[in-house]
C-alpha cells in the first residue's frame, strides 16, 4: 500500500531519515525469536543489534515471542531461562554448564528441574527504555512497562506496570473496554483498514473501534 511503511523492510520505508527505528522481524535470525509486523526497537543509532545485545541466554528450547505493533525502547532486555541457576538445593552453582564429569553427574538432575516457559510479549505493547523482562513472563496485549522496570511476573492486558520489581500502577481502561479491545484486535486488521482508522486507534475509544468491526 503506497505511503504506508513496508513491514518487510528493516527501517520505515516512508521515513528514510528514521534509521534508528528497526522493524525487528527483518533483523532477527534466531529460530527461537518470533516477531510480528511493525514491531520495532529504537537503537538510538549507537546500540548493537537487538538479538545480540538485548536477548540474553537464548539457548532454548524456550522462545521469545513478540506480537505486532509493539514498541521496545532503547536498552530494554529479555533474560531467557537459559541463564537461570538451580535454586532447589543448597547451591545455585551451575555445575552442568562446565561439561565433563560435572555435567555427567548433574545432567539428569538439571534436566528434571522445572523451567520457565516461553517469554511472550503481546500486540501493541510499549516497553520503556532499559526495562528488563525476566524469564517466562507473559505481557498482555496493550500493556505498558515503565522505563527501567524489572518485570518478574505476568502483566495483564492493558495494564501499566513500573518499578523494580514492576508493580501494577493502573489498568488503562475499564474491564468491559479491555474485553472489547481484545475482541477487536485492531492489529490484525488489513493495513488499509488500519490506515483508514489510525486516528481512532490512536486517540479514539474502545467503543469506536468496536463500531468499525461492527460495520
Amino acid at each position: 500500500m503506497p505511503d504506508v511503511p513496508d513491514p518487510d523492510q528493516r527501517t520505515p520505508s516512508t521515513r528514510p531519515d528514521l534509521t534508528t527505528v528497526v522493524f525487528l522481524k527483518n533483523e532477527v535470525t534466531s529460530d527461537l525469536i518470533e516477531v510480528g509486523d511493525y514491531t520495532y526497537y529504537d537503537t538510538e543509532g549507537t546500540r548493537p543489534p537487538f538479538e545480540q545485545a538485548n536477548v540474553k541466554y537464548l539457548y532454548g528450547p524456550q522462545r521469545l515471542v513478540i506480537g505486532k505493533f509493539t514498541t521496545i525502547g532503547p536498552g530494554a532486555s529479555f533474560l531467557m531461562p537459559g541463564g537461570n541457576h538451580p535454586m532447589v538445593g543448597p547451591s545455585t552453582y551451575p555445575f552442568t554448564m562446565f561439561g565433563g564429569a560435572w555435567a555427567s553427574a548433574t545432567l539428569e538432575t538439571f534436566t528434571a528441574l522445572d523451567q520457565p516457559g516461553d517469554t511472550v510479549v503481546g500486540n501493541d505493547v510499549w516497553i520503556g527504555r532499559e526495562a528488563t523482562v525476566m524469564p517466562g513472563v507473559t505481557i498482555g496485549d496493550g500493556a505498558v512497562v515503565g522505563a527501567h522496570s524489572v518485570v518478574t511476573k505476568d502483566v495483564e492486558p492493558y495494564a501499566v506496570v513500573a518499578g523494580n520489581p514492576a508493580r501494577h500502577v493502573r489498568t488503562r481502561f475499564e474491564p468491559a473496554d479491555v474485553q472489547r479491545l481484545l475482541a477487536v484486535r485492531w492489529w490484525d486488521w488489513p493495513v488499509a483498514t488500519i490506515t483508514q482508522h489510525a486516528a481512532t486507534i490512536m486517540a479514539g475509544t474502545p467503543e469506536e473501534l468496536a463500531a468499525v468491526v461492527a460495520g
